[in-house]
Protein backbone atom coordinates (compact mmCIF):
# COMPACT_ATOMS: atom_id res chain seq x y z
CA UNK A 1 0.00 0.00 0.00
CA UNK A 2 1.23 3.16 -0.94
CA UNK A 3 -0.90 5.57 0.39
CA UNK A 4 -2.72 5.11 3.88
CA UNK A 5 -5.48 7.63 4.10
CA UNK A 6 -5.93 7.06 7.52
CA UNK A 7 -3.26 9.66 8.58
CA UNK A 8 -4.66 12.29 6.09
CA UNK A 9 -6.81 15.42 7.37
CA UNK A 10 -10.11 16.31 7.28
CA UNK A 11 -11.69 19.34 6.88
CA UNK A 12 -15.27 20.00 8.57
CA UNK A 13 -17.66 22.13 6.99
CA UNK A 14 -17.28 24.61 10.08
CA UNK A 15 -13.68 25.32 9.29
CA UNK A 16 -12.26 22.39 12.09
CA UNK A 17 -9.60 20.81 11.35
CA UNK A 18 -9.07 17.07 12.46
CA UNK A 19 -5.81 15.16 12.28
CA UNK A 20 -6.49 12.59 11.09
CA UNK A 21 -9.14 10.35 9.76
CA UNK A 22 -9.62 7.86 12.69
CA UNK A 23 -11.99 8.91 15.20
CA UNK A 24 -12.67 7.12 18.71
CA UNK A 25 -17.09 6.21 18.91
CA UNK A 26 -18.55 6.30 22.20
CA UNK A 27 -18.53 3.99 24.94
CA UNK A 28 -19.96 4.67 28.01
CA UNK A 29 -17.64 4.67 30.71
CA UNK A 30 -19.78 4.97 33.70
CA UNK A 31 -17.09 6.54 35.72
CA UNK A 32 -19.05 9.68 37.17
CA UNK A 33 -19.23 10.57 40.96
CA UNK A 34 -22.16 10.23 42.98
CA UNK A 35 -23.10 13.74 41.91
CA UNK A 36 -22.82 13.39 38.26
CA UNK A 37 -19.83 15.17 37.85
CA UNK A 38 -16.31 14.22 36.09
CA UNK A 39 -13.34 13.02 37.89
CA UNK A 40 -9.49 12.26 37.75
CA UNK A 41 -10.45 8.94 35.77
CA UNK A 42 -11.91 10.46 32.84
CA UNK A 43 -8.90 12.70 32.76
CA UNK A 44 -6.64 9.92 33.18
CA UNK A 45 -8.04 7.16 30.72
CA UNK A 46 -8.73 10.38 27.70
CA UNK A 47 -4.94 11.69 28.59
CA UNK A 48 -4.85 7.53 27.41
CA UNK A 49 -6.34 7.94 24.55
CA UNK A 50 -5.61 11.20 23.13
CA UNK A 51 -1.86 10.05 23.30
CA UNK A 52 -3.14 6.83 21.27
CA UNK A 53 -2.90 8.40 18.01
CA UNK A 54 -6.76 9.03 17.34
CA UNK A 55 -8.09 12.55 15.42
CA UNK A 56 -10.91 12.45 17.07
CA UNK A 57 -12.49 11.41 20.27
CA UNK A 58 -16.03 11.18 21.13
CA UNK A 59 -17.11 10.69 25.15
CA UNK A 60 -19.48 8.13 26.29
CA UNK A 61 -22.98 9.42 27.53
CA UNK A 62 -22.77 12.34 29.37
CA UNK A 63 -26.88 13.25 30.16
CA UNK A 64 -28.47 17.01 30.40
CA UNK A 65 -30.84 16.17 32.89
CA UNK A 66 -29.62 13.63 36.36
CA UNK A 67 -33.33 12.61 36.63
CA UNK A 68 -33.14 10.97 33.15
CA UNK A 69 -29.85 8.60 33.04
CA UNK A 70 -28.86 5.81 30.73
CA UNK A 71 -26.44 4.37 33.54
CA UNK A 72 -26.06 4.81 37.24
CA UNK A 73 -23.04 6.99 37.15
CA UNK A 74 -23.31 8.89 33.73
CA UNK A 75 -21.90 12.78 33.90
CA UNK A 76 -24.67 15.30 33.48
CA UNK A 77 -24.22 18.74 32.19
CA UNK A 78 -27.25 20.85 33.62
CA UNK A 79 -27.96 24.03 35.01
CA UNK A 80 -27.18 24.68 38.80
CA UNK A 81 -24.23 22.41 38.28
CA UNK A 82 -20.89 23.31 38.13
CA UNK A 83 -18.24 20.03 37.66
CA UNK A 84 -14.63 21.85 38.82
CA UNK A 85 -12.99 19.05 36.57
CA UNK A 86 -14.44 19.83 33.26
CA UNK A 87 -11.60 21.80 31.96
CA UNK A 88 -9.38 18.89 33.15
CA UNK A 89 -10.82 16.48 31.77
CA UNK A 90 -10.99 18.64 28.19
CA UNK A 91 -7.21 19.14 28.98
CA UNK A 92 -6.55 15.73 29.28
CA UNK A 93 -8.70 14.59 25.88
CA UNK A 94 -7.19 17.34 23.97
CA UNK A 95 -3.65 16.80 24.38
CA UNK A 96 -1.59 15.62 20.69
CA UNK A 97 -3.86 18.24 18.98
CA UNK A 98 -6.52 15.50 19.24
CA UNK A 99 -10.25 16.76 19.12
CA UNK A 100 -12.31 15.71 22.26
CA UNK A 101 -16.17 15.93 21.94
CA UNK A 102 -18.80 15.74 24.30
CA UNK A 103 -21.72 13.23 23.41
CA UNK A 104 -25.10 14.68 24.64
CA UNK A 105 -27.83 12.27 25.63
CA UNK A 106 -31.51 12.28 26.74
CA UNK A 107 -32.16 7.99 27.37
CA UNK A 108 -36.03 8.79 27.11
CA UNK A 109 -37.68 5.89 28.54
CA UNK A 110 -34.39 4.08 27.74
CA UNK A 111 -33.65 5.07 31.23
CA UNK A 112 -33.37 1.02 33.47
CA UNK A 113 -36.14 0.64 35.77
CA UNK A 114 -34.31 1.04 39.38
CA UNK A 115 -33.22 4.22 37.86
CA UNK A 116 -36.44 6.03 36.55
CA UNK A 117 -39.94 5.14 37.76
CA UNK A 118 -42.20 6.97 35.13
CA UNK A 119 -39.57 7.21 32.36
CA UNK A 120 -40.41 10.04 29.17
CA UNK A 121 -40.69 8.94 25.66
CA UNK A 122 -42.61 10.88 22.60
CA UNK A 123 -45.41 8.60 23.01
CA UNK A 124 -46.62 6.40 26.14
CA UNK A 125 -45.77 3.33 24.84
CA UNK A 126 -43.80 0.63 26.79
CA UNK A 127 -41.54 -1.77 25.82
CA UNK A 128 -42.17 -5.68 24.76
CA UNK A 129 -40.80 -8.65 26.43
CA UNK A 130 -37.94 -9.25 27.89
CA UNK A 131 -37.30 -5.47 28.12
CA UNK A 132 -40.41 -4.91 30.11
CA UNK A 133 -38.62 -6.31 33.04
CA UNK A 134 -35.82 -3.58 32.67
CA UNK A 135 -37.49 -0.54 31.67
CA UNK A 136 -40.78 0.81 32.93
CA UNK A 137 -43.93 2.05 30.63
CA UNK A 138 -42.97 6.00 29.89
CA UNK A 139 -45.37 8.45 30.15
CA UNK A 140 -45.77 10.57 27.10
CA UNK A 141 -44.04 14.67 27.01
CA UNK A 142 -45.69 17.44 26.82
CA UNK A 143 -45.19 19.91 24.66
CA UNK A 144 -43.63 21.94 27.42
CA UNK A 145 -41.24 19.61 28.31
CA UNK A 146 -40.20 18.54 24.55
CA UNK A 147 -39.00 22.57 24.71
CA UNK A 148 -37.10 22.13 27.61
CA UNK A 149 -34.99 19.23 26.62
CA UNK A 150 -34.24 21.02 23.40
CA UNK A 151 -33.28 24.14 25.47
CA UNK A 152 -31.11 21.56 28.15
CA UNK A 153 -29.78 20.03 24.97
CA UNK A 154 -28.39 23.39 24.24
CA UNK A 155 -27.17 24.28 27.32
CA UNK A 156 -24.97 20.97 27.79
CA UNK A 157 -23.29 22.41 24.20
CA UNK A 158 -22.93 25.75 25.80
CA UNK A 159 -20.72 23.88 28.96
CA UNK A 160 -18.86 21.46 26.68
CA UNK A 161 -17.70 24.80 24.78
CA UNK A 162 -16.90 26.75 27.71
CA UNK A 163 -15.23 23.98 29.70
CA UNK A 164 -12.32 23.61 26.32
CA UNK A 165 -14.42 20.51 24.55
CA UNK A 166 -13.90 21.06 21.33
CA UNK A 167 -16.78 19.70 19.69
CA UNK A 168 -20.22 18.00 20.01
CA UNK A 169 -22.36 15.20 19.19
CA UNK A 170 -25.94 14.38 19.47
CA UNK A 171 -26.88 11.12 20.48
CA UNK A 172 -29.48 10.45 17.64
CA UNK A 173 -28.94 6.58 17.70
CA UNK A 174 -29.64 3.11 19.46
CA UNK A 175 -32.78 3.46 20.88
CA UNK A 176 -32.80 6.49 23.10
CA UNK A 177 -34.57 9.98 23.07
CA UNK A 178 -33.64 11.58 19.91
CA UNK A 179 -34.19 7.83 18.14
CA UNK A 180 -37.43 7.56 20.08
CA UNK A 181 -38.43 10.70 18.25
CA UNK A 182 -37.59 9.46 15.19
CA UNK A 183 -38.98 5.85 15.32
CA UNK A 184 -42.53 5.69 14.34
CA UNK A 185 -42.89 1.89 16.28
CA UNK A 186 -42.19 4.32 19.75
CA UNK A 187 -43.28 8.06 18.28
CA UNK A 188 -47.05 7.73 17.66
CA UNK A 189 -48.23 11.63 18.63
CA UNK A 190 -50.80 13.47 16.80
CA UNK A 191 -49.53 16.79 16.73
CA UNK A 192 -46.21 18.47 14.98
CA UNK A 193 -44.14 16.17 16.86
CA UNK A 194 -45.34 12.91 15.14
CA UNK A 195 -46.71 11.00 12.38
CA UNK A 196 -44.62 11.97 8.95
CA UNK A 197 -41.07 12.12 9.14
CA UNK A 198 -41.05 15.54 8.47
CA UNK A 199 -42.73 15.85 12.17
CA UNK A 200 -40.79 13.28 13.64
CA UNK A 201 -37.35 14.64 12.44
CA UNK A 202 -38.63 18.31 13.69
CA UNK A 203 -37.36 17.03 17.64
CA UNK A 204 -33.46 16.24 16.16
CA UNK A 205 -33.56 20.03 14.22
CA UNK A 206 -34.57 21.50 16.81
CA UNK A 207 -32.05 20.34 18.94
CA UNK A 208 -29.28 20.86 16.37
CA UNK A 209 -30.63 24.83 15.67
CA UNK A 210 -30.60 25.35 19.75
CA UNK A 211 -27.30 24.17 19.85
CA UNK A 212 -25.76 26.23 17.02
CA UNK A 213 -27.31 29.45 18.46
CA UNK A 214 -25.48 28.43 21.64
CA UNK A 215 -22.08 27.80 20.18
CA UNK A 216 -21.91 29.30 16.91
CA UNK A 217 -21.11 28.43 13.49
CA UNK A 218 -17.31 27.56 13.75
CA UNK A 219 -17.68 24.62 17.04
CA UNK A 220 -18.30 21.04 15.27
CA UNK A 221 -21.62 20.11 15.91
CA UNK A 222 -22.05 16.36 14.93
CA UNK A 223 -24.69 13.76 15.21
CA UNK A 224 -24.90 9.85 15.66
CA UNK A 225 -27.70 8.61 13.80
CA UNK A 226 -29.26 4.80 13.42
CA UNK A 227 -29.14 3.54 9.73
CA UNK A 228 -32.07 1.90 10.53
CA UNK A 229 -33.78 0.01 13.74
CA UNK A 230 -33.75 -2.99 12.32
CA UNK A 231 -37.23 -3.37 13.76
CA UNK A 232 -40.55 -4.26 11.65
CA UNK A 233 -42.65 -1.14 11.56
CA UNK A 234 -39.69 1.09 12.89
CA UNK A 235 -37.51 3.59 11.24
CA UNK A 236 -36.50 3.06 7.97
CA UNK A 237 -33.55 3.31 5.45
CA UNK A 238 -35.29 6.01 3.31
CA UNK A 239 -36.15 7.72 6.47
CA UNK A 240 -32.86 8.09 8.04
CA UNK A 241 -31.74 9.34 4.23
CA UNK A 242 -34.48 11.93 4.93
CA UNK A 243 -33.00 12.69 8.26
CA UNK A 244 -29.40 12.66 6.86
CA UNK A 245 -30.02 15.16 3.99
CA UNK A 246 -31.67 17.36 6.38
CA UNK A 247 -29.23 17.80 8.67
CA UNK A 248 -26.49 18.28 5.74
CA UNK A 249 -28.48 21.41 4.96
CA UNK A 250 -28.97 22.62 7.84
CA UNK A 251 -24.86 22.24 8.37
CA UNK A 252 -24.11 19.65 10.64
CA UNK A 253 -19.87 18.89 10.40
CA UNK A 254 -20.36 14.99 11.00
CA UNK A 255 -22.80 12.20 10.48
CA UNK A 256 -21.79 9.35 12.50
CA UNK A 257 -23.64 6.26 11.01
CA UNK A 258 -24.49 3.13 13.54
CA UNK A 259 -28.02 1.01 13.64
CA UNK A 260 -29.89 -0.98 15.91
CA UNK A 261 -31.54 -0.53 19.77
CA UNK A 262 -31.72 -2.44 22.45
CA UNK A 263 -34.32 -4.75 20.63
CA UNK A 264 -32.36 -5.55 18.01
CA UNK A 265 -28.42 -4.54 18.52
CA UNK A 266 -26.74 -4.22 14.92
CA UNK A 267 -24.79 -2.23 16.75
CA UNK A 268 -23.08 -5.19 18.37
CA UNK A 269 -22.43 -7.56 15.01
CA UNK A 270 -25.02 -9.57 16.27
CA UNK A 271 -25.21 -12.43 13.07
CA UNK A 272 -29.12 -11.76 13.22
CA UNK A 273 -28.99 -8.49 12.05
CA UNK A 274 -25.58 -8.67 9.82
CA UNK A 275 -25.91 -10.52 6.08
CA UNK A 276 -22.38 -12.61 5.38
CA UNK A 277 -21.61 -10.52 2.56
CA UNK A 278 -21.12 -6.84 4.80
CA UNK A 279 -19.40 -9.09 7.33
CA UNK A 280 -16.54 -9.61 4.66
CA UNK A 281 -15.95 -6.09 3.95
CA UNK A 282 -16.20 -5.53 7.86
CA UNK A 283 -18.35 -2.53 8.04
CA UNK A 284 -21.83 -3.51 9.30
CA UNK A 285 -22.76 -0.24 7.28
CA UNK A 286 -21.34 0.66 4.49
CA UNK A 287 -23.81 -0.05 1.83
CA UNK A 288 -25.89 2.25 3.53
CA UNK A 289 -22.93 4.91 3.70
CA UNK A 290 -22.13 4.13 0.10
CA UNK A 291 -26.15 5.30 -0.91
CA UNK A 292 -25.61 8.19 1.77
CA UNK A 293 -22.66 9.72 0.21
CA UNK A 294 -25.10 9.81 -3.17
CA UNK A 295 -26.96 12.61 -1.89
CA UNK A 296 -24.76 14.51 0.68
CA UNK A 297 -21.43 16.10 1.06
CA UNK A 298 -21.17 16.03 4.77
CA UNK A 299 -18.02 13.99 6.36
CA UNK A 300 -19.76 10.73 7.23
CA UNK A 301 -17.81 8.43 10.24
CA UNK A 302 -18.46 5.07 9.33
CA UNK A 303 -18.67 2.97 12.93
CA UNK A 304 -19.32 -0.84 13.99
CA UNK A 305 -17.24 -3.54 11.96
CA UNK A 306 -13.49 -2.20 11.53
CA UNK A 307 -10.99 -4.44 12.36
CA UNK A 308 -7.99 -4.48 9.81
CA UNK A 309 -6.21 -1.62 8.34
CA UNK A 310 -7.12 -3.14 4.77
CA UNK A 311 -10.81 -2.31 5.10
CA UNK A 312 -10.45 0.80 6.63
CA UNK A 313 -8.59 2.25 3.82
CA UNK A 314 -10.63 0.70 1.38
CA UNK A 315 -13.69 2.31 3.00
CA UNK A 316 -11.90 5.83 2.51
CA UNK A 317 -10.99 5.26 -0.86
CA UNK A 318 -13.88 4.14 -2.34
CA UNK A 319 -15.58 7.61 -0.93
CA UNK A 320 -18.45 5.75 1.43
CA UNK A 321 -17.25 7.71 4.15
CA UNK A 322 -14.64 10.44 5.93
CA UNK A 323 -14.15 8.93 8.74
CA UNK A 324 -13.50 5.34 10.70
CA UNK A 325 -15.15 4.91 13.80
CA UNK A 326 -13.54 2.62 16.27
CA UNK A 327 -14.79 1.71 20.09
CA UNK A 328 -14.11 -1.68 21.50
CA UNK A 329 -10.39 -1.97 19.51
CA UNK A 330 -9.16 1.05 21.36
CA UNK A 331 -10.80 -0.17 24.33
CA UNK A 332 -8.68 -3.50 24.47
CA UNK A 333 -5.18 -1.32 22.71
CA UNK A 334 -5.09 2.25 22.93
CA UNK A 335 -2.35 2.63 20.66
CA UNK A 336 -4.37 0.76 18.13
CA UNK A 337 -4.59 4.04 16.37
CA UNK A 338 -0.70 5.01 16.40
CA UNK A 339 0.41 1.30 15.01
CA UNK A 340 -2.88 1.66 12.07
CA UNK A 341 -1.50 5.22 11.27
CA UNK A 342 2.21 3.70 10.74
CA UNK A 343 0.23 1.53 7.55
CA UNK A 344 1.35 -1.84 9.10
CA UNK A 345 -1.28 -4.17 7.28
CA UNK A 346 -0.36 -7.00 9.99
CA UNK A 347 -2.56 -4.97 12.53
CA UNK A 348 -5.71 -6.24 13.53
CA UNK A 349 -8.11 -5.65 16.04
CA UNK A 350 -7.79 -7.41 19.28
CA UNK A 351 -11.72 -7.81 19.14
CA UNK A 352 -13.25 -11.07 19.48
CA UNK A 353 -16.68 -12.78 20.85
CA UNK A 354 -17.20 -12.97 24.11
CA UNK A 355 -18.90 -15.96 26.27
CA UNK A 356 -18.67 -17.34 29.70
CA UNK A 357 -19.08 -20.63 28.73
CA UNK A 358 -22.31 -20.49 30.61
CA UNK A 359 -25.41 -20.42 28.52
CA UNK A 360 -27.34 -19.16 31.43
CA UNK A 361 -24.65 -16.57 32.83
CA UNK A 362 -24.07 -15.42 29.58
CA UNK A 363 -28.27 -14.97 28.83
CA UNK A 364 -27.93 -12.64 32.62
CA UNK A 365 -24.92 -10.74 32.54
CA UNK A 366 -24.49 -8.19 29.26
CA UNK A 367 -20.81 -8.62 28.84
CA UNK A 368 -20.24 -6.84 25.85
CA UNK A 369 -21.45 -3.65 28.81
CA UNK A 370 -19.57 -5.42 31.54
CA UNK A 371 -16.33 -6.40 30.53
CA UNK A 372 -15.15 -3.57 27.95
CA UNK A 373 -16.38 -1.22 31.04
CA UNK A 374 -13.26 -2.96 33.10
CA UNK A 375 -11.17 -2.31 30.57
CA UNK A 376 -11.57 1.36 30.62
CA UNK A 377 -11.34 1.05 34.59
CA UNK A 378 -7.94 -0.45 34.31
CA UNK A 379 -7.06 2.34 31.65
CA UNK A 380 -8.36 5.30 33.94
CA UNK A 381 -6.28 3.67 37.03
CA UNK A 382 -3.14 4.15 34.56
CA UNK A 383 -3.18 0.33 34.34
CA UNK A 384 -3.42 -1.48 30.94
CA UNK A 385 -5.85 -3.47 29.53
CA UNK A 386 -6.02 -7.05 29.77
CA UNK A 387 -7.57 -8.92 26.30
CA UNK A 388 -7.14 -12.29 27.73
CA UNK A 389 -8.94 -11.33 31.15
CA UNK A 390 -11.53 -14.02 31.79
CA UNK A 391 -15.37 -13.10 31.07
CA UNK A 392 -16.43 -14.88 33.07
CA UNK A 393 -14.32 -13.43 35.84
CA UNK A 394 -15.77 -10.58 34.90
CA UNK A 395 -19.26 -11.87 35.26
CA UNK A 396 -18.52 -13.34 38.84
CA UNK A 397 -17.31 -10.02 39.46
CA UNK A 398 -20.19 -8.09 38.82
CA UNK A 399 -22.86 -10.89 40.73
CA UNK A 400 -20.80 -10.28 43.74
CA UNK A 401 -21.10 -6.52 43.16
CA UNK A 402 -24.71 -5.96 43.16
CA UNK A 403 -26.01 -9.35 43.00
CA UNK A 404 -28.27 -11.68 40.78
CA UNK A 405 -31.65 -9.95 41.22
CA UNK A 406 -29.93 -6.62 39.95
CA UNK A 407 -28.01 -7.83 37.39
CA UNK A 408 -31.81 -9.41 36.10
CA UNK A 409 -33.31 -5.86 36.10
CA UNK A 410 -30.26 -4.62 33.64
CA UNK A 411 -29.86 -7.66 31.27
CA UNK A 412 -30.41 -5.88 27.48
Amino acid sequence: MTTNLLASELKLPCGALIKNRIGKSAMSENMGTKDYKSNSFLNTLYKRWANGGSGLLITGNIMIDHTALGEPNNVVFEKDSIDTNLKEWAKAGTQNNTHLWAQINHPGKQSPNFLSKEPVSPSAIGYGSPLNKMFNKPRALTEKEIYNIIESFAYAAKVSKDNGFTGVQIHGAHGYLVSQFLSPLHNQRTDQWGGTIENRMRFVSQIYKAIRKEVGNQFPVSIKLNSADFQKGGFTQEESMAVVQHLSEQGMDLIEISGGTYEAQAMTGRPKEIKESTRKREAYFLEYCEDVRKVVKTPLMLTGGFRSLKSMNDALNSGACDMIGLARSIALDPEFPNKLLKGDNNVESKVKPLSTGLKFLDNIIPLEIVWYTEQLKMMSKGENPKPNRSPLKSAVNTILEIGVQSMKKVRA
